[in-house]
């Protein structure tokens, strides 16, 4: 009976210790080795599509599409080919209103549009994990654009609030749209931009040392999209890239990013995914 009464109040007082907050330093490294998968694009591959250790966010990474040739910046912090000289401030505005210190304009495909819907403290997490990252040299090359770029992509951003884990598939919206912006890859363009009254089709190919892959639709249509997926599968999807018949996805689709991400958060943009109206491919 004492052993019963002293375990009992043992776990009360474990209970009753507050679980460790999470620091703005942890929480950037989360996002961005996860969902964010800054890596995926800021990283260099090698000829088998994967990526180059050495060159761990140091850029290069070459995007051919029919309105620009895009290469990837080096976002480390080396102070000549990096972002080693701008502030934290700087590095923020850069990120989610798309303006570099010196004015110009950061093009696609950073999802800046999305991007302008981080929260005050996830874009200030993000930047700090970034600037703590390791220094590498490597110059790359200038982006061509065969498209006018916008003097801006809207007001600067005066605020956006923490987004609430209470309601599952609303945090699941803002983990597929300004964090891991699936909805970017997986809208169709229209006239150069996103249609989003189509969000969640697919079509767009996108070629690289994979091959081309086209998004798939991601919507819960029954037969075009996932509608008929189970959660388990379509997790299996995103953390490992196996389709629902076992076949292998293949990139850029960020899988081993994704697989470190927490699973109440891949399961609460499973819930967002469903949450999306069922449309065809066609």
């Amino acid at each position: 009976m004492k052993a019963t009464v002293l375990a009992a109040g043992v776990l009360a007082l474990m209970l009753a210790v507050p679980a460790k907050a999470e620091t703005p330093m942890q929480r950037g490294r989360y996002l961005v080795e996860t969902i964010a998968a800054c890596g995926n694009c800021h990283t260099p591959k090698d000829k088998r599509g994967q990526p180059v250790a050495a060159k761990r966010m140091a850029g290069g990474f070459v995007f051919k599409e029919e309105p620009f040739d895009a290469v990837a910046s080096n976002i480390t912090p080396d102070r000549e080919t990096g972002i080693g000289k701008w502030t934290l401030a700087q590095t923020i505005r850069a990120i989610r209103e798309g303006i570099r210190p010196d004015g110009s304009v950061i093009g696609p495909p950073m999802p800046i549009e999305l991007y302008r819907g981080l929260s005050d403290g996830d874009v200030r997490a993000i930047a700090l994990y970034i600037r703590s990252a390791k220094p590498v040299r490597n110059k790359v090359a200038k982006s061509v654009y065969r498209i006018p770029l916008p003097k801006s992509y809207g007001p600067a951003v005066q605020s956006v609030a923490e987004p609430s884990q209470k309601d599952r598939v609303a945090y699941g919206r803002y983990l597929a749209g300004p964090v891991g912006h699936c909805i970017e890859c997986h809208t169709p363009l229209a006239k150069g931009r996103r249609d989003w009254s189509k969000t969640g089709v697919g079509g767009q190919p996108f070629p690289g040392p994979w091959g081309v892959s086209p998004a798939r639709n991601i919507t819960p249509h029954p037969t075009d999209g996932i509608g008929n997926w189970t959660d388990a599968q379509i997790v299996r999807a995103i953390a490992r890239g196996i389709s629902k018949d076992g076949s292998r996805l293949t990139p850029p689709m960020a899988f081993a990013w994704y697989a470190k991400a927490k699973r109440s958060d891949v399961l609460a943009i499973v819930a967002y995914l469903r949450s999306l109206k069922p449309l065809p491919t066609k």
